[in-house]
């Protein structure tokens, strides 16, 4: 039976890994046991999915990407070459940490630019954009656009990806949005 996906021959594989149709992994990467890739994602060279990680459906990380164990991604996001997971918040070399991961959750659509790092712990919102070389040190909202070190709210995108101006309506794609709690929402 052929596989529904596809591996490259450089990429190892651990047993008790799930993988979804139309999944592409390429160049050196390693998928570790209990990891599930949802289905049409891309996984991009020198790729390192952790022990039990979730990556949901259309996910798509650039090179040189490790997903820790303890992250899980929604489907649809975008992870940018080269950004950074962490999953410990107190790392020392001399004592075992093993198992004892912060959660972190990449929800449905987000996008993490490159060089970005998600530090342990926090969400980063439904749609919601990471600038190059931002460090996320804390939850962020729903749509919200951070940029800077540590990351900082400095505006709110669409789902389809454009700077919202004001108003919240996107001159891009038409689509309305309210403020809430939690980000934005769109108003149908």
């Amino acid at each position: 039976m052929e596989k529904e996906f596809f591996v490259h021959e450089s990429s190892y594989i651990d047993e008790n890994v799930t993988i979804g149709k139309g999944t592409k992994i390429w160049h050196f990467c390693h998928i570790q046991k209990g990891a599930t890739l949802g289905e049409n994602c891309s996984v991009g060279q020198n790729v390192n999915v952790a022990n039990n990680v979730r990556i949901g459906n259309g996910v798509r990380i650039q090179n040189n990407v490790s997903v820790y164990e303890g992250v899980e991604i929604e489907d649809n996001v975008f992870c940018g070459p080269s950004c950074v997971f962490t999953n410990v918040t107190i790392p020392r070399a001399h004592y075992s940490v093993h198992g004892n991961y912060a959660k972190t959750l990449i929800k449905w659509g987000a996008s993490l630019g490159a060089n970005s790092t998600i530090v342990c712990g926090h969400t980063v919102g439904r749609s919601a954009l990471i600038a190059a070389g931002a460090v996320v040190t804390k939850d962020v909202k729903d749509h919200a656009l951070m940029a800077g070190v540590p990351a900082r709210q400095i505006g709110w995108v669409c789902e389809c990806g454009q700077k919202i101006a004001e108003g919240l309506q996107c001159n891009k794609c038409g689509k309305r949005y309210e403020e809430t709690e939690n980000g934005l929402i769109e108003i149908k």
